[in-house]
């Protein structure tokens, strides 16, 4: 997979942002387009993608980027997923972004992929038109509880 690249929505779009990504063996290059979409008008429980893939779900608020193992590429509907996301930052709230990692391979390799994926969605939090002083990037989190490693393989965006 070294030197791939993978664009959301199928490809390369203009307007798209791009963040490059390392988890030792290899490199991959995501980008999310931003898209002028809507939000869906009821995200409670948008999924998306493959289950062992990359995919999107919003839960109580929270918009949750699941990826598939050693990537940092983002399921196609970033843009429509962080749709409520941009409309909190308009009235006044922040974006807390916080990247989680399962607890095999590498941990240091586990920890600079996390943040490769947090940096994916800041992206796309930013070509949404959002500004740095809105976005709260949080340090990488090992997930330790029960669930699968897919599960521990996410970014969380919520509101503050």
């Amino acid at each position: 997979m070294a030197g791939a690249s993978t664009g959301v929505a199928g490809g390369a779009a203009p307007g798209a942002v791009g963040t490059a990504s390392a988890d030792g063996a290899a490199g991959t290059a995501t980008g999310v387009a931003a898209a002028g979409g809507a939000a869906p008008a009821s995200t409670a429980d948008m999924t998306t993608a493959a289950a062992d893939g990359p995919s999107i779900r919003v839960e109580n608020g929270v918009v949750k980027f699941y990826f598939a193992s050693g990537s940092a590429d983002l399921a196609p509907g970033a843009a429509d997923a962080l749709g409520d996301v941009v409309k909190g930052v308009a009235a006044g709230q922040t974006a807390v972004i916080s990247g989680y990692h399962d607890t095999t391979g590498d941990p240091a390799q586990n920890e600079e992929l996390a943040k490769q994926r947090a940096l994916a969605v800041r992206d796309a939090l930013k070509a949404l038109g959002i500004g740095d002083d809105k976005l709260d990037l949080k340090k990488p989190e090992v997930t330790t509880a029960t669930g699968s490693n897919a599960e521990a393989r996410r970014v969380e965006v919520s509101l503050q």
